[in-house]
């Protein structure tokens, strides 16, 4: 099939997903949530988070110098910097656990080692400040101290831990990624490119700024009041970059290459949301696991709570700080501290669309020990939270 009629498909299924007439079905139930999730997720995610995600994953894979990656973020890279630099890289970026992945995507294309790469995609949208800051408001500092120091301790371990067992094929990177290594081509000064992709960053960040709570005051509502404000300033900056700084071959291979991430991802994700509603339903609704199973089976303290937090937590698709009034209300009907803890560190950074294109990137056997490491983790650390803090 032709590029173009990939697009003008893939265009026609967001259009029918975002403008489906939930009303025409005469039902309720696990199929109706599932047809809900994904007119939610295409009218509230799409357009705003993935869309430009998509253009910065282009621009790091035709612009970024594979020579840069490979020195900064390649398996051979310092290790501290590295590492460093991943590990609190969600405290810029306000995404979920499906906007990262196109710049995971980019990054781990470019020869970004698996290492550093995982601690981005990990931390990503477990380390959002905003989320953070949220969760200590509604949930109890002590929590929100924890979820923080615990999402960027995880994404350093969780790293660390998928490079020594991939080591082998870390190494076969590293061969293989100086053979095709040139020199770093300067067509555009420095500080060209980091204002370029500064722009992009800002434009995602504010066009996703969330409401703040009610009663919240400051400087997150001032931030949020001017958010359009501050997305149409730099649309406009970013519009001035693209025409004057760039040649029109490579806006050309921008575009081919944000349409490539696109067509790879978006299916998937898709494909990922409807399972997870027929599965789970949306925040106040059922699926085909009722949501009174999973608020008894968290309760308290044990390994199993813990655990079985950790694996929902794991599948569930959570948007942008929703995970926190969906917390508050499972707190409420039962849901034991340390369940909860392990919930936030295991759900925002992975859901089962999540899975479905990590699998795509790196495979069926990595995106599997991944996801085990995760899990294991948010259990220890929910365990350990749920014994000090009763």
């Amino acid at each position: 099939m032709k590029e173009y009629k990939k697009f003008i498909l893939l265009f026609a299924v967001f259009l029918a997903c975002y403008f489906f007439p939930l009303n025409i079905i005469p039902f309720k139930g696990p199929i109706f949530e599932a047809i809900a999730l994904l007119k939610w997720y295409a009218q509230k995610h799409v357009i705003l988070c993935l869309v430009p995600a998509f253009f910065i994953a282009g621009a790091i894979s035709v612009f970024m110098e594979q020579a840069a990656v490979m020195k900064y973020f390649g398996p051979d890279s310092n290790k501290f910097l590295a590492y460093g630099v991943a590990s609190v890289s969600g405290t810029i970026l306000a995404v979920c656990s499906c906007t990262i992945l196109p710049l995971f995507s980019g990054i781990h294309k470019k020869g970004a080692g698996l290492g550093p790469a995982i601690a981005f995609l990990y931390s990503g949208p477990a380390i959002n400040i905003l989320a953070i800051i949220l969760t200590a408001r509604i949930l109890g500092f002590e929590i929100g101290i924890a979820r923080a120091i615990g999402a960027v301790v995880f994404s350093v371990i969780i790293g660390l831990l998928m490079h020594l067992i991939f080591i082998k094929e870390e190494k076969a990177r590293v061969i293989e990624g100086k053979l095709h290594l040139g020199e770093i081509k300067e067509d555009r000064p420095l500080w060209k490119n980091i204002t370029y992709f500064f722009t992009m960053v800002v434009i995602l960040v504010f066009a996703n700024w969330g409401k703040p709570q009610a009663g919240e005051t400051g400087i997150w509502n001032f931030l949020f009041s001017i958010k359009w404000w501050v997305t149409g300033a730099f649309l406009i900056l970013l519009a001035y970059i693209v025409l004057k700084w760039f040649k029109k071959d490579e806006l050309t291979e921008w575009s081919i290459a944000s349409w490539g991430f696109s067509k790879q991802i978006l299916p998937l994700l898709f494909i990922g949301v409807l399972v997870a509603g027929v599965l789970l339903g949306r925040q106040g609704s059922e699926g085909i696991i009722p949501s009174n199973w999973i608020t008894s089976l968290v309760g308290g303290n044990s390994i199993f709570s813990n655990f079985f937090a950790s694996i929902v937590g794991a599948f569930m698709y959570f948007a942008t700080l929703t995970e926190v009034p969906i917390l508050k209300g499972l707190m409420g009907a039962g849901m034991g501290k340390g369940p909860a803890l392990a919930l936030l560190l295991a759900g925002p950074a992975l859901s089962l669309p999540n899975m479905l294109v990590i699998k795509k990137v790196i495979g069926s056997k990595k995106t599997f020990v991944y996801v085990t490491l995760v899990v294991i983790m948010a259990t220890i650390s929910g365990l350990i939270y749920g014994t000090l803090f009763k």
